[in-house]
């Protein structure tokens, strides 16, 4: 079994808020790529039927490493800004088995 740490969280943006929802992701994306060498993965998606839906798909090499994601300015600034575009927040926590373009545990 892999160490790797992977959440999907779905968002609902309040009706108008979506770009500007958009753009705080944006913002905090250079961090993210720039700073966490250990946060392997961090997506937003779009849902195409769902205009004010957002979903994130992140993976992080261990819970290390998404403890300190989750104290990143970057990250702080984003959690905090973000709630006033929100209508909603669903969180699932994943536990990688496996998969295709993964790095093996200790890679």
């Amino acid at each position: 079994m892999s160490d790797r740490l992977g959440l999907v969280v779905k968002f609902t943006i309040k009706e108008g808020h979506e770009e500007a929802f958009d753009e705080l992701v944006s913002g905090t994306l250079p961090g993210i790529r720039d700073h966490e060498p250990d946060t392997l993965i961090y997506a937003c998606h779009r849902l195409p039927n769902s205009p004010r839906a957002r979903l994130f798909y992140e993976l992080y090499r261990d819970q290390a490493a998404f403890d300190a994601h989750e104290q990143q300015p970057h990250v702080r600034r984003f959690l905090a800004e973000r709630e006033q575009h929100l209508e909603g927040v669903a969180v699932d926590r994943l536990t990688l088995v496996d998969g295709k373009g993964i790095p093996a545990s200790g890679s």
